[in-house]
């Protein structure tokens, strides 16, 4: 089987991007104290975080959907991959990582980016990450028909290779 959607891999700022949501790791209380979602919050305005905040908390597994403030991208989507204990849970990473799709799908958009979701505080691999969500993008197919692009947006070489990678091995057997 191959991906529904397009997918690429580009390493940057996921702030930087013009697509129609972004996908960000999000604590259970939505706070944008991380690396990423403090970066976002930088550029997208304190109302993002406000608006998130509101809205919480909620358990990891979930999302939670703002607008994209000063951002290009009109929407952001904060999922909550990682729980306060730190331990990695792939059930959690995978439902997270749904619940995004299913989000964006709902809101009928067509281009997506993310970054590496599940690797904060070094609680995934990247490359377990990687594979997770290309699992997720071929188990979703049927709410992706509508995408037509996801980016990966990866902060240093390392995410880029193992990104990369678990694309290929997908493309490859297809």
């Amino acid at each position: 089987m191959t991906l529904p959607i397009e997918i690429d891999v580009w390493q940057g700022s996921i702030a930087d991007l013009e697509v129609d949501a972004i996908i960000i790791p999000a604590t259970e209380s939505l706070f944008m104290t991380g690396p990423i979602s403090s970066a976002v919050k930088r550029r997208a305005g304190d109302a993002v975080e406000r608006d998130a905040v509101a809205q919480g908390p909620v358990p990891t597994g979930s999302v939670v959907v703002t607008g994209g403030g000063a951002l290009a991208a009109p929407w952001i989507i904060h999922a909550v991959v990682v729980g306060h204990d730190l331990r990695p849970n792939a059930d959690r990473l995978d439902a997270a990582i749904g619940a995004a799709f299913e989000a964006a799908a709902a809101m009928t958009l067509t281009r997506l980016a993310t970054t590496p979701l599940g690797t904060e505080r070094g609680v995934f691999p990247p490359a377990e990450a990687a594979a997770a969500l290309v699992r997720m993008v071929r188990g979703r197919a049927e709410i992706l028909a509508q995408m037509h692009s996801l980016v990966v947006a990866v902060g240093n070489p390392a995410e880029a290779h193992a990104y990369r990678v678990a694309v290929e091995e997908v493309r490859s057997t297809a």
